[in-house]
């Protein structure tokens, strides 16, 4: 039956997630999305075919698995199914799933319901619901809205997007979500671009702090030959001083000659008359 949207997105991001961990981690594994699995030698049409499976180690096949037959070698059971609850596949997902991937040998399932479609006769339904495998049974250690732990990913569920995505996370906050490929690439560029700005402005900062020290030099060459001028004028007023003082001393000490002169003229002049004055 023809699934909406939301079904298909959901299993494209998980699938995205899950390859590109795999990639950047360097595991030997396989993600596939509706991957038939079969458990039963005698009859390859008893099976499940889950939305996104995760394999490891990966199956010889590569990129020409069509189905995993767990009988033949180098088909392991997946470690991780999951199921994103649709119309058409709530009771299957909710009540046969857990058996079925049991029988199938997965060590985890997850059932996610993003529109909450679940029976309520299973209890539910559940936003996410989290079974692990204790012997040869799949047992429900989560149901709830999530956070929920991933053993076999040793990492966290988180729903995300008021509760139509589900994503897996290093932290149960959802702070450190893991990215698909493509989300790592915009993340590379966005810190390559932040870095490119940081340098540029780290670059501004120095060539502002170069021209401010080169105006600040400019300032100080320009005090100096103020206080040089100063300097100068300074010595030559001093210079001026001392010269009209040795001119003014010069002139005191003619005056004074000047004066000796005059009285020893008056002197002299006194002395003549005197001695007209004198009785002959």
């Amino acid at each position: 039956m023809p699934e909406i949207p939301l079904h298909d997105l959901c299993i494209e991001l998980l699938a995205l997630i899950l390859r590109f961990w795999c990639t950047r981690e360097s595991r030997d594994a396989r993600v596939a999305s509706n991957l038939g699995c079969r458990w039963d030698p005698s009859d390859a049409r008893v099976g499940a075919d889950p939305d996104v499976a995760w394999i490891e180690p990966a199956p010889p096949d590569g990129e020409l698995l069509r189905t995993l037959r767990i009988w033949e070698p180098g088909h392991s059971p997946p470690r991780v199914v999951v199921e994103v609850v649709s119309t058409n596949t709530a009771d299957k997902d909710y009540v046969d799933a857990p058996a079925r991937y049991a029988r199938l040998g997965a060590r985890e399932l997850w059932v996610f319901d993003p529109l909450l479609q679940g029976p309520a006769a299973t209890g539910g339904p559940f936003l996410l619901q989290v079974w692990r495998r204790h012997g040869d049974e799949m047992v429900r250690v989560y149901s709830g809205a999530g956070p929920a732990r991933s053993d076999e990913l040793d990492a966290w569920l988180v729903v995300t997007q008021g509760g139509r995505r589900l994503r897996i996370a290093d932290d149960a906050a959802g702070t450190r979500l893991w990215p698909t490929e493509a989300e790592a690439q915009s993340l590379a560029r966005q810190a390559a671009e932040a870095a490119r700005q940081t340098a540029e402005a780290a670059q501004q900062t120095a060539e502002a702090a170069q021209q401010t020290a080169e105006a600040a030099r400019q300032r100080a060459e320009a005090a100096r030959q103020t206080a040089d001028v100063a300097r100068l004028q300074a010595e030559q007023t001093a210079a001026d001083e001392a010269q009209a003082r040795k001119q003014a001393e010069q002139r005191a000490a003619d005056e004074a000659q000047g004066r000796q002169r005059a009285e020893a003229e008056v002197a002299e002049l006194r002395r003549q008359l005197d001695e007209l004055r004198k009785p002959r």
